[in-house]
């Protein structure tokens, strides 16, 4: 985050990620003024500092001075993040532009003997099942009819009020669309046993409990086959009901923002900003992977690799390695041969680089992961941090970077490094364990 007070609608955004998540804008006193989601942050806050646009964002723009953001994983978990923080904060600007939208839930109402599938706007403590929001509501209402035309979970799409203790009149049963069509199984009527029933209502629970894989590989199969036959609109139908489903397996990490403790959050963020500024990237580096290597008298050697997203942890992304190519004590070589190993996996996927590579040691360290990189013929900054001075040495720099001890930059550095050094030290102690019981 930009610590300064730029000029009159000139806020620094070159800190902005993008990436989806939260953004906050502050005003001179540092109080928030307005909270917003954006599947593209940087982009979305541009959009406010708009010279050519005249409404209210251009109205608020002159009052911002610093924009901190907490990174998410998924729209849905943005959307979440941003009414938690708004219910928390109330700024000013988000009661003032207030209005009565919401996003819907898909209801089960389990509360009821026989339950319906529907979209509902508020979750209510009424027994029922509810699953989201979710931000893309007609993706959400083309799933659910196209649920109901391929009755795979077949509930009653009515409302009558009725139950196992009081049944609905005959004469509303007759007079019912949808049970002379067969589009209802007709509970009502006794048509589908009371345990059957309920055990459909269950199978749909689960499946918007992301239960739902089966599913969404017969939606692939009929939108490959529709495609085939030149039956774009089926198609696309089809392909709208893969991304709802998409949708509804994105994996929410509310847990890992502190919402009693946002600060920690944006806390996260504005060490990555700092590192930006402090190393001179062009972006910041919220994708960071750090690399240690971990040996006894060149025994057992091991190298660890530990991955930061948006500044905290992302332990999935952990990985280890057996140094296979060297022998003896050879640091330099081992980092060449685990940085190598692991850019050209991320080369060969597909995958996302690293916005920074960190490298546990001096300019040696340095150098040999350069030379891995390079030999990929990749591109991305590499850092090293030396332990004993906490020097920075960068690729393309001649001389070192020194911070303060105290600056967020050099902490989330630290941080990488210890966090790379225990993961290593762990697995190099595991198999010396193991080799030791083996003798």
């Amino acid at each position: 985050m930009h610590d300064g007070s730029p000029p009159r609608g000139r806020a620094d955004r070159s800190h902005l990620p993008h990436s989806c998540g939260v953004y906050l804008m502050r005003d001179a006193s540092s109080s928030i003024i307005y909270i917003g989601k954006a599947k593209d942050i940087s982009k979305r806050v541009a959009q406010y500092f708009n010279p050519f646009r005249q409404d209210k964002n251009s109205a608020m723009a002159p009052l911002i001075r610093k924009v901190d953001y907490v990174p998410c994983a998924s729209e849905r978990e943005a959307l979440i993040v941003e009414r938690r923080l708004i219910g928390r904060y109330q700024p000013f600007f988000n009661s003032m532009w207030k209005d009565d939208k919401s996003y819907p839930w898909v209801k089960i109402t389990l509360g009821e003997d026989f339950p319906r599938l529907l979209l509902a706007r508020r979750r209510r403590k009424d027994g029922g099942a509810y699953f989201g929001p979710y931000p893309n509501v007609s993706a959400v209402k083309s799933l659910l009819n196209t649920l109901r035309r391929r009755k795979a979970f077949p509930l009653r799409p009515c409302r009558w009020e009725f139950s196992t203790s009081r049944p609905l009149d005959s004469r509303k049963i007759r007079s019912c669309l949808y049970y002379h069509t067969r589009e209802c199984p007709a509970p009502c009527a006794g048509r589908i046993p009371f345990e059957h029933y309920r055990r459909i209502a269950e199978d749909a629970a689960l499946f918007f409990r992301g239960r739902y894989g089966r599913l969404q590989g017969e939606f692939q199969a009929r939108m490959r086959e529709a495609s085939a036959r030149l039956d774009y609109e089926a198609a696309a139908v089809l392909r709208d009901n893969i991304t709802a489903l998409s949708r509804m397996g994105e994996r929410v990490r509310v847990e890992a923002v502190a919402m009693e403790d946002v600060d920690g959050a944006v806390g996260a963020s504005r060490a990555v900003t700092d590192l930006k500024e402090a190393l001179g990237l062009v972006k910041p580096p919220l994708h960071i992977e750090c690399f240690d290597i971990s040996h006894f008298q060149g025994r057992q050697a091991v190298a660890s690799m530990v991955c930061f997203v948006g500044g905290e942890p992302n332990r999935a992304h952990y990985r280890k390695f057996k140094i296979r190519e060297v022998t003896g004590i050879d640091d330099f070589k081992a980092m060449q041969e685990v940085v190598g190993r692991r850019c050209r996996r991320l080369k060969e996927a597909g995958e996302a680089l690293p916005d920074l590579v960190l490298v546990d040691g001096g300019k040696g360290q340095l150098s040999s992961a350069c030379g891995a990189i390079k030999a990929l013929d990749l591109r991305m900054p590499v850092a090293a941090l030396a332990k004993r001075t906490e020097e920075i040495f960068m690729k393309g720099r001649a001389g070192s970077v020194i911070l303060d001890r105290s600056r967020p930059a050099l902490r989330i550095l630290q941080r990488l490094r210890d966090e790379a050094h225990r993961f290593g030290l762990a697995y190099h102690t595991l198999l010396r364990g193991k080799r030791l019981f083996e003798s």
